[in-house]
């Protein structure tokens, strides 16, 4: 298992996952009915390239995940873990995610399908300071 540390740029902390006003509000509703949440974004082929979410602890980590980072969400007694394949990762390092929630049906496995909303990922490339910051210029 792989933790990304955080970089800072000007004197600010460079997040690697962020989150929407409309995802955060969900989360807490979730948080509420299920406990402590998690997130891990796989690039498999059940799930595509969705983040899912899961009750902390349901799905289980390893080697083969990068932990990306906590999202504090005002409200909660504790962060939402980011994990990432490794192999996803790869592809994303070089940018920063933030989690969303639209409309639609998700994958039945994350906790939000029931609701008739999905999380999404949207993401923006990292500038040449910032990737610096975060160790790999």
């Amino acid at each position: 298992m792989v933790v990304e540390r955080p970089g800072r740029w000007g004197g600010e902390a460079i997040e690697r996952v962020l989150l929407t006003d409309e995802a955060a509000e969900l989360l807490r509703r979730l948080t509420a009915m299920h406990g402590p949440l998690m997130f891990h974004q796989s690039g498999g082929c059940c799930d595509g390239s969705s983040p899912m979410c899961y009750p902390d602890g349901e799905f289980r980590t390893g080697s083969a995940d990068v932990h990306l980072g906590d999202l504090v969400v005002d409200g909660l007694d504790q962060p939402i873990a980011f994990w990432m394949s490794a192999n996803q990762y790869e592809y994303w390092k070089h940018t920063q995610l933030t989690v969303d929630v639209v409309k639609g049906r998700g994958s039945g496995f994350s906790v939000e399908a029931p609701e008739g909303v999905r999380f999404l990922i949207r993401s923006r490339l990292f500038t040449d300071q910032e990737y610096a910051s975060l160790g790999f210029l």
